[in-house]
């Protein structure tokens, strides 16, 4: 096995970890990101945990999603197909206006918010699993529907 294969493989099962847990806390990883493999990356910040988490998607699907959010959920950084927490804060503020999300806009993608992104991505996207907060592999699937009609629509 390569080394960067290697290490790409080690940086998702740590933040698989992390995303199962509720969170990415304590994770310090971070890996290259190209068009097509933008993936997980967790990097401990002085403050607390700055996460971007594309959820499996390319950072072409993602640029689209970022382009969403900027035109309906007041997303104001750079498009640049990495989401980031102030992406998710605009998804948040989205997903609390429509999919039942009740936490903090605080840009972490943990449980609570991947739960409202699962109800989204089941209404419209063809998610069929449940509603569990894991955003294992149906969830990205289904995340990747959205992220093919962002960027095609945005």
């Amino acid at each position: 096995m390569r080394p960067n294969t290697l290490k790409r493989t080690a940086v998702g099962i740590v933040a698989a970890a992390g995303i199962a847990a509720g969170s990415l806390a304590g994770a310090t990883v971070s890996s290259a990101a190209s068009d097509t493999a933008v993936r997980q990356t967790a990097v401990a910040g002085e403050t607390g945990t700055l996460a971007v988490n594309n959820f499996g998607l390319p950072s072409s699907q993602a640029k689209g999603v970022q382009r969403w959010l900027k035109t309906r959920w007041n997303y104001n950084d750079s498009v640049d197909g990495q989401l980031g927490p102030n992406s998710w804060k605009a998804f948040q503020r989205h997903l609390k206006a429509s999919h039942g999300y009740t936490g903090a806009i605080d840009g972490d993608p943990g449980s609570g918010t991947v739960k409202a992104l699962q109800r989204k991505l089941k209404a419209s996207y063809g998610y069929t699993g449940a509603i569990d907060g894991i955003a294992g592999p149906g969830t990205q699937a289904a995340f990747g529907k959205f992220g093919d009609w962002a960027r095609s629509a945005y």
